[in-house]
C-alpha cells in the first residue's frame, strides 16, 4: 500500500511536469501525457498501476462528466441541440457500425457481434483532448460547443451499444427490436433519475444551513449518487450525471451562494486537472500489460489491424459529419435551424476532432476474462490492444495536426455579430448603469449624507460616460485610458499585499486577519482582471 501511494505522488509530480512541457511546447497537455505515460511504460517504475474498469467508470468518470456539464452552456447547448444529439447518437452508432463490419471482414474469426462490441468501445471521441487544443487555437464558438455538448452524450451512447453486443457475445442471442426499445429506455430513464437526483440535491442547498464547505462537498457527492442510482437499476449513469449536472449548473446562482460559487470552482478546478492528468498518463503507461496480453497474435499483426481501424474510424467520422451538415441543409427547407448552410470547413474540423481516450480503453478493459461456460472470452486481448492503438494513433496524430488544420481553415465565426471587446464595454456600461438606478431609488440625492454612497455614484457615473464614449468612438484613446488605469490598480493592489506581509512580521498583528485582507485583495484583483480590456494587437497575436 505504501509503494502504490508513492508512487502516485511520484505520478503526479510527473504530471505537473509534463502538463508545464506541454504548455512549454504549445502542445494539448493529454497528447504529452501519453507521450510520457508511454515512454515510462518502457523503465518500469510503474509497475503497481494499472487502469481498471471500475475505478475509472466509479470514481473517475461521474465527477469528469458532472464538471464538463457545469462547463457546458446550456444556451449554446439548446442552440445547437440537433447536430448535438446527431453527433452523440446516429453518428456514434454509425461509426460503431462501420467498425463492426471492417473489423469482421478483416479479421479471420472474428464474428460480428465482436465486431460491434469493439465498435462500442472505440466509436467515442474524447472531447476532452479536442477543446483542450481548441481553445490554444481560435474557433468558432459554435465548434467548442458542439464538441463540448457531444462529449456529454457519446460515452452514454457507446457504452449502450457495447453493453448489448457483450450480452449478445456472451448468449449468443441478440434481438434488434428489443435491443432498440431497451436502447431508449435506458436513454429516457437514466435522464429522469439523473432530474429527480438533481432535484433533491437543488433542495438540500436551498433548505439545509449549509456553509460554503458543506456545499463543495455536497457538490462532490451529487454525481456519485446519480451516477450510482441509474446504474443500480441498469439504466444510464453516464446520462444521469449529464442531465443532473445541466439542471444543477442552471440553477447555480440561486442555490449557491457567491463564496460557495468561489470555493467550489476552485476545488473542481484543481480535482479535474488531477483526474484527467492520471487518466491520460495512466493510459499511456498500460502498453506493456497489454502487449504481454495478446498471446497467438503477432504485435505486427495486431498493429495492423489497430491501424486500418484506427483509418475506417477518421474516414467514417468524417463521412458522418459531412453527412450531417448535408442532412441540416436538406432540413432547414423543412423546419427552422440554428444554421441553414454549415459550409465545410466546420464540418471538416469538427470530424477530424475525433480523438479517443480513457471511456473506450476502460470499456475494453471491462470485457470478461471468461464466458458463462467457462471459455476464455474470445479475442478479448486483440480487442484490448486494438483500442490502444486507436487511442494512441487518434491522439497523438490527429491532435498534433488539428491546430495546423485549424489554423489553415481561417474559420470564420459568422454567429457573433458583436466582437468580443465592444460586449465587454456593453456588459460593464449597462452594469454601472443598473447600479446608478438602484442607488437613485435606495438612496437619492436629497437624502442624509453618505460620503461613500457619494463615492460610489461618483464612480459609477465615471465608467457610465466612458463606456458611451469608448462604444461611440472608433478611436483607441478612451481604451488606452481604461488600460492605463486598470494597470496602475494592479500595482497598487501589489503595494497593498507588501504592506500585508510587512504588518504580519510584527506581533502585534494577528495573521488570520492579515490572511482575511489578502483573499480580499485576491478578490478585488480577479474582478480588475476579468473586466480587464486586452489589446486588439495582442488578442490577434494569440496562438
Amino acid at each position: 500500500m505504501q509503494s502504490l501511494f508513492s508512487e502516485l505522488v511520484f505520478l503526479v509530480l510527473i504530471i505537473l511536469a509534463l502538463v508545464m512541457l506541454a504548455q512549454k511546447l504549445r502542445l494539448a497537455y493529454p497528447i504529452v501525457l501519453v507521450l510520457g505515460g508511454l515512454a515510462l511504460s518502457f523503465t518500469g517504475l510503474f509497475t503497481n498501476l494499472e487502469i481498471k474498469p471500475e475505478i475509472v467508470f466509479l470514481i473517475f468518470l461521474p465527477p469528469l462528466l458532472y464538471e464538463a456539464a457545469w462547463q457546458v452552456s446550456w444556451k449554446e447547448f439548446w442552440k445547437w441541440r440537433r447536430v448535438i444529439t446527431s453527433f452523440a447518437f446516429p453518428i456514434v452508432i454509425l461509426t460503431a457500425c462501420v467498425v463492426a463490419l471492417v473489423s469482421h471482414a478483416l479479421i479471420p474469426g472474428f464474428t460480428l457481434a465482436l465486431g460491434f462490441l469493439l465498435g462500442g468501445i472505440v466509436s467515442p471521441p474524447d472531447a476532452i483532448s479536442a477543446t483542450t487544443i481548441m481553445r490554444q487555437v481560435k474557433v468558432p464558438k459554435v465548434l467548442l460547443s458542439v464538441i463540448e455538448g457531444e462529449s456529454l452524450l457519446n460515452d452514454a451512447s457507446s457504452l449502450i451499444v457495447f453493453r448489448f453486443a457483450l450480452a449478445a457475445v456472451l448468449t449468443g442471442q441478440f434481438s434488434f427490436g428489443q435491443a432498440a426499445g431497451s436502447f431508449f429506455l435506458v436513454i429516457v430513464l437514466g435522464t429522469l433519475i439523473g432530474v429527480a437526483v438533481g432535484l433533491v440535491f437543488y433542495t438540500l442547498h436551498r433548505k439545509l444551513p449549509t456553509t460554503p464547505s458543506i456545499d463543495t462537498v455536497l457538490t462532490l457527492v451529487t454525481p456519485y449518487c446519480m451516477y450510482y442510482a441509474a446504474e443500480y437499476f441498469h439504466y444510464s449513469g453516464v446520462l444521469a450525471v449529464v442531465s443532473g449536472g445541466l439542471l444543477l449548473s442552471s440553477k447555480r446562482n440561486t442555490m449557491l451562494t457567491y463564496r460557495s460559487r468561489i470555493e467550489g470552482v476552485n476545488v473542481w478546478t484543481v480535482l479535474s486537472f488531477v483526474f484527467n492528468g492520471l487518466i491520460f498518463l495512466l493510459i499511456g503507461l498500460q502498453l506493456p500489460h497489454i502487449v504481454q496480453q495478446l498471446g497467438d497474435t503477432s504485435l505486427g499483426t495486431a498493429i495492423g489491424y489497430g491501424l486500418l481501424i484506427s483509418l475506417a474510424l477518421i474516414v467514417a467520422r468524417l463521412l458522418c459529419s459531412f453527412g450531417a451538415s448535408l442532412f441540416t441543409r436538406l432540413a432547414s427547407h423543412f423546419i427552422t435551424v440554428a444554421d441553414a448552410n454549415p459550409g465545410w470547413k466546420i464540418p471538416l474540423v469538427s470530424g477530424w476532432a475525433g480523438m479517443r481516450g480513457v471511456v473506450s480503453l476502460a470499456a475494453a478493459l471491462s470485457i470478461p476474462l471468461l464466458t458463462p461456460a467457462g471459455q476464455p472470452f474470445p479475442y478479448r486481448n486483440l480487442i484490448l490492444f486494438i483500442t490502444f492503438v486507436v487511442i494512441l494513433v487518434t491522439l497523438v496524430f490527429q491532435g498534433l495536426t488539428l491546430p495546423w488544420l485549424i489554423r489553415k481553415m481561417r474559420l470564420e465565426d459568422k454567429f457573433a455579430p458583436i466582437p468580443a471587446e465592444q460586449q465587454e464595454l456593453l456588459i460593464q456600461q449597462k452594469l454601472a448603469e443598473q447600479a446608478l438606478r438602484h442607488l437613485a431609488n435606495r438612496s437619492p440625492h436629497n437624502g442624509s449624507p453618505n460620503e461613500y454612497l457619494h463615492n460610489m455614484r461618483a464612480r459609477l457615473q465615471l465608467d457610465t460616460a466612458f463606456f458611451s464614449r469608448a462604444l461611440a468612438s472608433a478611436g483607441s484613446t478612451q481604451l488606452n485610458t481604461l488600460q492605463h488605469f486598470q494597470q496602475l490598480y494592479l500595482e497598487v493592489l501589489e503595494q497593498q499585499r507588501a504592506l500585508l506581509q510587512q504588518m504580519n512580521r510584527r506581533e502585534d498583528f494577528d495573521e488570520e486577519i492579515i490572511r482575511k485582507y489578502l483573499t480580499v485583495l485576491d478578490l478585488e484583483e480577479y474582478k480588475l482582471r476579468e473586466k480587464q480590456l486586452q489589446p486588439a494587437d495582442a488578442e490577434q497575436a494569440s496562438p
